[in-house]
């Protein structure tokens, strides 16, 4: 199997059940904001030690875009076709989200000002993906999908990568009760 087709060539793109669109088509322009959202927390989960509860967080949360994504990339005639949890965003998805924040921010005390982003290489890696997931969620506002819990996930993401970026930050947050 070769890693080029060709087809693009001609400036398209094929969808998730078939069709094809520009590559300047809105869903397009999210999936490409969410990918690079994807490589960030990449780039962040890379600098957390393997074994760790962040490490396993973001594989997840980077799972789960392919999920959005998929999703995403599919025409309305073919929604119909997406399967919960694995072509289509789901409800549990955006609550597992809010259940990893609850969960973090039970271990820190939260900073009670605005955060100067760099306290360590892990902190600012995920204060960059935060940033790059909220450029996204902009992005997928322009493009509404019909009963769609895309916004919704980006936004709840944004939220939770915040929150691991003051848990990567070490005791400076951190309570006496943290168990992580």
């Amino acid at each position: 199997m070769k890693i080029y087709t060709r087809d693009g060539d001609d400036g398209t793109t094929g969808l998730y059940f078939g069709g094809r669109v520009q590559k300047s088509a809105d869903p397009i322009e999210v999936n490409g904001a969410v990918d690079e959202s994807q490589a960030a927390l990449g780039w962040a989960r890379s600098l957390q030690p393997a074994d760790s509860v962040l490490n396993n967080l973001l594989m997840h949360l980077e799972r789960d875009l392919w999920v959005l994504m998929a999703e995403v990339a599919t025409l309305p005639e073919n929604r119909h076709k997406l399967e919960a949890g694995k072509s289509l965003v789901t409800p549990a998805m955006v609550a597992h989200l809010e259940a990893s924040i609850d969960e973090l921010t039970a271990q820190l005390e939260l900073p009670k000002e605005f955060i100067v982003p760099g306290e360590n290489q892990q902190s600012a890696a995920l204060d960059v993906a935060r940033t790059v997931i909220r450029r996204a969620e902009r992005v997928a506002v322009t493009y509404p999908l019909e009963n769609s819990l895309v916004v919704a996930y980006l936004n709840r993401l944004s939220d939770l990568v915040w929150t691991m970026a003051r848990f990567a930050e070490g005791p400076i947050h951190r309570t006496a009760k943290s168990a992580l």
